[in-house]
């Protein structure tokens, strides 16, 4: 099976005609190697987890870079970022677009260098692990239950793997080994229950304190966890609504993982069939469907502005996408059937229209259905359907 075609691909080639360098982020393996590789075929490719390349790098880089003067793809940057200045010089003498695609699985280490060194001469990019709308293209077409299991790390789908074993092939190489020694963590098994703890509050506010006792460390410490898991793409944090009004909003943000079946496997959950009855099917739908929403936009080399909207009161709307002008609220159910009364879904969206007025967008219901319809004063539409439907609101 080829590789699976990635949406990033064409805003990916066409920057790289505008900038002189071409930055892509991501967690690792959602596919950043295998994407620049196909891109750039012709350009030579260096990669600094090879730990020869990596030293020679690092005690000669002015002699590597020598070589690459008409340019490279260069994989794993934060590994060396002293060779970024060497870069930037090399640029700025050259003074054309098209030279260097530079690849990062760690935001702290990487965005650091970069803002100091390449600001204003690349453009930066984020792939996140396959799409719905990328898995289809390649003619897999999974329910929302599969989805939340198997996630969407390229390698599952592209050699057919098993989800349980390979994600925890990945936890164990990734999260336990280049986590801990990059945040110098002692005790392994609090940090491996700090992670599971964190799947287990998926789609929740967080609450360092409560993480801070149920793991047994300082909410000092939980915090500066969670901004390394944050850091190397593990999980995010969405943002709660604010405005410059005196209504009484939420403050804290909620949690969720950049791939659902991370956040699965930690569940310790082993077939599709669990999430049908499972207690945190509801968090975990609701990460499935607002990655989906983020990936849309940064596939398509765009940044997005997200929040979601909780009263004082307990109204609240799951997701709102900023768009400057308008804001997109989307609402997300796990029911394979869509609500029996409908008018209780606009309780949120009626508090979020009174402080934000006539900058609403129509609202966006997203379903564990089948159906795909607009309503009158409602769009309901299902994973499948997702990008479509946001395609259509422009996005």
């Amino acid at each position: 099976m080829e590789m699976i075609p990635r949406l990033l691909a064409g805003p990916l080639a066409d920057l790289f005609g505008r900038y002189p360098v071409v930055t892509v982020t991501g967690p690792r393996q959602s596919g950043k190697t295998t994407l620049v590789r196909h891109v750039f075929d012709k350009l030579p490719y260096v990669n600094l987890e090879d730990l020869e390349t990596r030293d020679l790098a690092r005690s000669d880089p002015n002699g590597l870079l020598r070589s690459l003067r008409d340019g490279a793809v260069i994989d794993e940057i934060q590994r060396v970022p002293e060779l970024l200045s060497q870069i930037q010089v090399l640029v700025d003498d050259a003074n054309r677009e098209g030279m260097f695609v530079l690849t990062g699985s760690s935001q702290l280490q990487l965005m650091d260098s970069i803002s100091q060194s390449l600001a204003g001469r690349t453009a930066l990019l984020k792939l996140l692990p396959l799409s719905v709308p990328e898995l289809a293209g390649a003619g897999i077409s999974l329910d929302a239950d599969e989805l939340m299991f198997r996630g969407f790390y390229p390698r599952i789908h592209h050699r057919s793997l098993d989800p349980t074993r390979a994600l925890g092939d990945y936890f164990e190489t990734y999260v336990e080994r280049d986590l801990r020694s990059f945040a110098q963590i002692r005790n392994l098994s609090r940090f491996q229950r700090f992670i599971r703890l964190c799947a287990g509050r998926v789609g929740q506010l967080l609450n360092l304190a409560s993480l801070a006792n149920d793991t047994g460390v300082s909410s000092t410490t939980i915090g500066h966890w969670i901004s390394i898991l944050e850091a190397s793409y593990v999980v995010f944090l969405l943002r709660p609504f604010a405005t410059n009004t005196r209504k009484r909003l939420v403050k804290s943000p909620k949690l969720y993982f950049y791939d659902v079946g991370l956040a699965t496997y930690l569940l310790g959950i082993e077939e599709a069939s669990q999430l049908a009855t499972h207690p945190l099917r509801g968090g975990l739908f609701e990460n499935l469907v607002v990655g989906e929403v983020i990936k849309h936009r940064l596939h398509q080399g765009r940044r997005i502005q997200t929040h979601f909207f909780r009263s004082a009161t307990g109204y609240e709307v799951d997701l709102l996408v900023d768009r400057g002008q308008k804001i997109l609220p989307i609402e997300i159910k796990s029911s394979h059937t869509i609500p029996s009364s409908p008018s209780s879904l606009f309780k949120g969206f009626n508090a979020l229209g009174d402080i934000i007025g006539n900058t609403m967008e129509k609202p966006l219901l997203v379903y564990a259905g089948e159906r795909d319809e607009e309503r009158t004063a409602i769009g309901v539409t299902h994973i499948q359907a997702l990008g479509a439907r946001l395609a259509e609101r422009g996005m």
